[in-house]
């Protein structure tokens, strides 16, 4: 079942001050409407640590304080509504790079970064997706091919 930003808002809230299951956080987000801003006929994105991240919005006032800074003067943001479960399952596989999603950036103490690691994004796209398999192998105990 979709939900509205609000749940998710405050899983992450409560994931900052310590608690909730980590996969939980996830589920929620995957279950949530998030607000996108949409510029130059793509979806707003930032590229930091080697990662684009898509940058979603649980509700319209968390949108509205990151359009403040970023938006387009005094006109109004576009944006789409998305599931988080696509931009994590089809929008971030489509990018051919690292990408994640972030959540509520200029939320000061609000916001969540949700990485290309395997359980969030699909095992194909993951930047740790080999890292399990080449931790036990003969491979890394010689250290790496020349």
């Amino acid at each position: 079942m979709q939900q509205t930003g609000a749940a998710l808002a405050e899983r992450i809230a409560e994931r900052r001050r310590g608690g909730d299951d980590p996969r939980a956080l996830v589920g929620e987000m995957r279950r949530s409407v998030l607000l996108v801003p949409v510029a130059d006929g793509g979806l707003w994105s930032v590229r930091s640590g080697g990662v684009r991240w898509i940058c979603g919005f649980t509700d319209e006032t968390a949108l509205a304080r990151f359009a403040l800074r970023h938006g387009p003067g005094d006109q109004p943001m576009e944006y789409a509504a998305l599931l988080g479960a696509r931009i994590v399952d089809e929008i971030v596989p489509a990018l051919d790079e690292p990408a994640g999603l972030a959540v509520d950036i200029a939320t000061e103490d609000g916001s969540m970064f949700f990485p290309p690691v395997v359980g969030i994004v699909p095992d194909a796209v993951a930047v740790d997706a080999g890292a399990a398999g080449r931790a036990a192998g003969p491979e890394t105990e010689r250290g790496p091919r020349s």
